[in-house]
């Protein structure tokens, strides 16, 4: 499975965006994704999954009732809105992927596939 990563991207505080991950290679839709992130300085963490079988979605908290995981298995795309963004959003952003769910979804060393970054900005 190969992951393409866009939509990133300079937006305002309290502005929107939305990134989406497509897959290619195979068909994903039973694929648990996840988005993390890595800010300047920081190490890279988690944000938000989906599962594949289930649509079960989680977030870390910092962003919870302000982005939104979901996924169109149509277009084998997986998309992270974001909206009141804060410049504390500001990271790149990857998507992963691993084809069985595991509960530590938080964790990257348990996705298996990962796409290259894409930036957000956020100016304040």
């Amino acid at each position: 499975v190969q992951l393409q990563a866009s939509g990133g991207g300079l937006a305002q505080a309290g502005g929107s965006l939305r990134l989406s991950c497509a897959a290619s290679g195979r068909t994903f839709s039973g694929y648990t994704v996840g988005w993390f992130r890595r800010a300047p300085g920081k190490e890279r963490e988690f944000v938000a999954v989906i599962r594949g079988s289930t649509g079960m979605t989680r977030y870390t908290d910092s962003v919870k009732g302000r982005f939104t995981i979901s996924r169109d298995n149509a277009k084998n795309t997986v998309y992270l809105q974001m909206n009141s963004l804060k410049p504390e959003d500001t990271a790149t952003y990857f998507c992963a992927a691993r084809q069985i769910y595991n509960v530590q979804y938080w964790d990257e060393k348990h996705y298996d596939y990962w796409g290259k970054g894409t930036l957000v900005t956020v100016s304040s």
